[in-house]
């Protein structure tokens, strides 16, 4: 993907995201910014504070417990753990056992435990931190702006969007495919900006099991692949 003019960046924008996928990383990998969207509400049952991990037979969730209270007038960034439960140790536990024989298991490890041994209070900075940790691991530079550090815009799912874009003078934005169904192609070709729909393809590799589950964390990957590859690779060393 080329800019288009005076190097206006290309642009993603995600929600956080706990323990995210392949696409999510690759999408800001192939970014210029990354724009961290902290400030819309909590969605229940989404990927914001749950994703899925390999196991023995399939998958399971993984899914990070939140105070239910008043979620719904909350921004993303405001909404608490609730850590009544032993979710750290739970989570932890799946990880470890279930990757123990993955090759690079040992690597993942020194850097993802340390996130199940602290106590964290927020959501959003639970997912920030990890997010951030998720890019070293991927050798990815790609600068991560917060949303909530940013000038307030507040609009409709598209047109925030297009306002957080216009805000940074993107040149291009990187959508992924549900993008097609809430924005404004129109309006972002008056702006001046690029819009790019992601339908990302999902590399096939080796795990730890036999057989092959698509979509499970990236930290699947981190485990069982030694080469940091993406897109249409097939096979990894």
């Amino acid at each position: 993907m080329n800019h288009l003019t005076l190097n206006r960046p290309i642009v993603s924008i995600h929600q956080p995201a706990y323990l995210p996928w392949l696409g999510y990383i690759d999408r800001i990998r192939r970014s210029d910014l990354f724009i961290f969207l902290d400030t819309v509400q909590f969605q229940k049952n989404s990927f914001q504070n749950r994703n899925k991990v390999r196991m023995a037979k399939g998958w399971t969730w993984l899914t990070l417990p939140v105070e239910s209270k008043g979620h719904r007038e909350k921004q993303l960034r405001d909404i608490m753990i609730d850590n009544r439960s032993n979710w750290q140790r739970k989570h932890w536990a799946t990880i470890a056992q279930n990757y123990s024989r993955a090759p690079y298991m040992e690597g993942l490890s020194a850097w993802l435990s340390p996130f199940y041994e602290k106590q964290w209070i927020y959501l959003g900075e639970l997912c920030a931190e990890m997010l951030a940790a998720h890019l070293r691991a991927f050798g990815i530079a790609t600068p991560v702006w917060r949303a909530s550090e940013m000038e307030a815009v507040e609009s409709a799912k598209g047109d925030l969007v297009l306002k957080l874009c216009r805000q940074v003078g993107a040149g291009s934005y990187i959508s992924g495919p549900l993008g097609r169904g809430y924005l404004d192609a129109g309006a972002f070709e008056a702006a001046g900006i690029q819009l790019v729909f992601d339908d990302y393809r999902h590399p096939v590799y080796q795990q730890v099991y036999p057989g092959f589950e698509s979509h499970m964390a990236a930290i699947d990957w981190l485990a069982n692949v030694k080469r940091f590859a993406f897109g249409d690779e097939q096979e990894a060393d």
